[in-house]
């Protein structure tokens, strides 16, 4: 299509200077083995969750289409036998039927618990595209569920109808005949209702749980192909619905007469582009083009959004290219049908349905379109055209200046809708390599060859073994406890009590939380075991760390009650082990002993040398675990452990066997900060990621990887650097908001 933009010669000129950028939407889907019939992928979703589906579709397309008190059997007090089990009314003496409001919490709870199952599910075989399965799984169903729930309401509608025939029905059946008639009539509006519901909680729950979750497992940046989940034109038909158009992008033609249809259009905007010469020398120069029609940002770059802002270096460029893009669309003739594609929007919400949105949007350009539309409002009530005539006015009075600037924006609104239209392709794309199984038959039958992909609830998962695979011991040591208790004795206290109150009870509180129990406990010092099992979601050694950290933050606040009252402080010394295999036992009577190398080494983690702590009392680090050698490699046959000094007041000292745990379990993002250390200002590495606490609570951690010092055991100066390496959770709140800052 030639256009007579201005100034064509000097267009390549005025765009050499902009940043342009290409988009080109698609999901890859990698890792995966095709099902049984050797092209689609197997996947079979939570029948649970499908039912639940099935129930909140159901309801929303009641509540939309107006007809929710249309299909009750009140003679019988229960819905009729053409109800879904999902949604029929209970017997009496049943358990009450749940609320829609009660099976839309349902349907939401059901989807965040799917998700984070899938995403579990994906961690344990390091491979994302398996939870984008789930997603396209999901949205498969969705879309079915909406055109068979339709069907099924209106099937119950009509057999409600059928009810009301007859002499004595009288007007009531001629009611119900109407909004019969008029649900079918509306039934792309009662779709899109629905269907724009369903976008805004899978929306929800992919922001409020699920992203969290993801980067807390596979780290950021993510791929790009969740982006393509958080499109309105999800649920569309096509992409096309002039009302969701309308409001949220730009309402273009639909029929082949119509000079402002998608395509036509982004013809236009292609051609504007080709005459940019921005991909001349390309081979696929149109595949180029579509992809810089995906990046809505390339308009505001182009045109300035309609609005150049004066004083800057682009401000000439934009002007003279929104100048061309304006008198490209006035000599096609298609600027009229923009300007009444916005002008006609308020005027929906009160026209529509009783005329078709196209329709009232002709009306403002076209006199004859504008009599027949007239003629429609005074045979239904004489409603008055006024509204419409004063948006005519409006129309025709766009000056030149106004002209542009709605061209802007119009330029930004189609990127906005190419761009969205080619991620439900990609969508699309991407459903038709599923194969969403139902059939138990053939279920099994993938399953037995290793070919089914199976997102299943909690409640519905098989129940694994309770066997435990690994295990993780926690260590939390009071330091100097004797003079602590001797101080205490000396002032007429309790130290019992004391310990109680402000160590032994608080962390008896954290147990459930972290799934830990206690494997001793002494006068100064208690041990945590966590258990990880077959099947289940390993996270043991980052929820060891995030109790570890409460614990500390927990005896931090009760330190500054006793020290508001004059009673002394705890200092609190933990060590964590990570063992990867289960521990054993010997019995004592009845009681079991647990045996584990990771309770001795979790001992010497918690520790602390008395002449590491001289040396380090008093200076104020952001660090509170630091690690020494005092003797050659040679003396001690590889210094074993045993022979290190160790710093460990108020901190959590982990083995590095956990922190290679610990960067399986979640993703751990690496920086490198100047800080101050014992001997200066020193580069030192950190780890920083999300732990999921609970269904929808993520706290970040952050790790130090230290480097052992040589040292000499006098003076605390350094013979050399080792090439070991000791592991600290940071405690420090100043530690936390520098990471978020790098």
């Amino acid at each position: 299509m030639a256009l007579s933009f201005l100034e064509r010669t000097t267009l390549p000129e005025h765009a050499s200077n902009l940043a342009l950028s290409t988009y080109a939407p698609e999901i890859v889907i990698e890792g995966v083995v095709t099902g049984i019939d050797n092209i689609r992928h197997d996947v079979h979703l939570s029948p649970k969750f499908a039912d639940l589906a099935r129930a909140h579709i159901s309801d929303l397309i009641l509540k939309y289409g107006g007809v929710e008190d249309f299909v009750r059997d009140e003679t019988l007090g229960r819905a009729p036998a053409t109800f879904p089990p999902a949604v029929r009314r209970p017997m009496p003496g049943q358990p009450a039927e749940a609320k829609p409001a009660d099976r839309a919490g349902d349907f939401r709870k059901a989807l965040v618990e799917l998700q984070v199952a899938s995403l579990n599910i994906a961690k344990a075989e390091s491979n994302v595209c398996v939870d984008l399965l789930q997603r396209l799984a999901v949205v498969k169903l969705l879309r079915i569920e909406l055109g068979t729930q339709f069907n099924q309401v209106l099937e119950r509608c009509r057999a409600r109808l059928k009810s009301y025939e007859g002499v004595r029905a009288g007007n009531r059946s001629l009611e119900m005949r109407d909004r019969f008639l008029k649900f079918q009539v509306t039934k792309k509006i009662v779709l899109r209702k629905a269907g724009q519901e369903l976008f805004a909680t899978l929306r929800d729950v992919e922001k409020g749980t699920v992203a969290r979750m993801r980067r807390s497992l596979f780290g950021d940046p993510e791929n790009p192909a969740y982006e393509l989940f958080q499109n309105r034109l999800l649920f569309t038909e096509e992409g096309r619905d002039d009302y969701l158009n309308a409001e949220h992008y730009v309402m273009l033609g639909n029929f082949d007469r119509d000079p402002d249809r998608f395509a036509v259009m982004v013809e236009i905007a292609c051609d504007f582009l080709r005459n940019l010469e921005i991909a001349k020398n390309s081979d696929e120069r149109d595949a180029l083009l579509d992809q810089y029609l995906s990046v809505p940002e390339n308009a505001q770059e182009l045109v300035g959004g309609g609005v150049p802002q004066e004083g800057t270096a682009k401000t000439k460029a934009q002007r003279a290219l929104l100048a061309a893009w304006t008198n490209g669309l006035e000599s096609v003739g298609v600027m009229q049908h923009v300007i009444a594609s916005y002008e006609v929007v308020p005027l929906l919400a009160e026209f529509s349905p009783l005329i078709n949105p196209q329709q009232l949007k002709n009306a403002l350009i076209s006199r004859s379109e504008r009599k027949r539309v007239e003629h429609l409002l005074d045979e239904h009530g004489k409603i008055s055209p006024e509204k419409i005539q004063q948006a005519v006015k409006r129309v025709d009075s766009y000056g030149s200046s106004d002209r542009a600037k709605l061209a802007g924006r119009f330029m930004s609104d189609l990127m906005r809708y190419h761009r969205d239209m080619r991620r439900m392709e990609a969508v699309n794309a991407a459903v038709d390599t599923l194969n969403l199984i139902g059939n138990q038959k053939l279920r099994e039958l993938s399953s037995i060859n290793n070919t089914l992909y199976e997102f299943l609830l909690p409640e519905e998962q098989r129940p694994a073994e309770d066997k435990v695979v690994s295990h993780i011991i926690l260590k939390a040591d009071i330091r100097d406890s004797t003079t602590l208790t001797r101080t205490l004795f000396e002032r007429g206290l309790n130290p019992a009590s004391y310990f109680s109150l402000n160590f032994y009870e608080p962390v008896n509180k954290l147990l459930a939380k972290y799934a830990a129990t206690k494997v001793f406990i002494e006068g100064d010092a208690v041990i945590l075991a966590m258990f990880e099992r077959e099947g289940e979601p390993g996270f043991g050694v980052s929820r060891a760390c995030m109790m570890a950290r409460e614990m500390i933050d927990i005896v931090g606040a009760y330190n500054q009650k006793s020290l508001d009252s004059g009673l002394p402080a705890l200092e609190l010394g933990i060590g964590i082990c990570f063992q990867d295999s289960a521990p054993m036992y010997l019995m004592d009577g009845n009681n079991r002993i647990m045996i584990s190398k990771a309770l001795n080494e979790s001992d010497r983690l918690s520790g602390c040398t008395k002449g590491s702590r001289r040396y380090l009392q008093g200076r104020s680090l952001p660090f509170s675990v630091f690690s020494f050698q005092t003797v050659e490699d040679s003396d001690t046959g590889g210094i074993p452990d045993e022979f290190l000094m160790r710093y460990n007041v108020g901190g959590i000292h982990i083995n590095e066997v956990a922190f290679t745990k610990l960067r399986r379990e979640i993703s751990l993002q690496e920086h490198m900060l100047e800080l101050p250390m014992l001997w200066g200002t020193q580069p030192v590495r950190l780890y920083s990621g999300l732990v999921p606490v609970a269904a929808d609570v993520f706290k970040r951690i952050v790790i130090r990887e230290g480097i052992i010092p040589h040292i000499n055991a006098t003076d605390f100066t350094v013979k050399r650097w080792t090439e070991r390496k000791y592991y600290e959770v940071c405690t420090a709140q100043e530690i936390y908001e520098l990471v978020e800052k790098d």
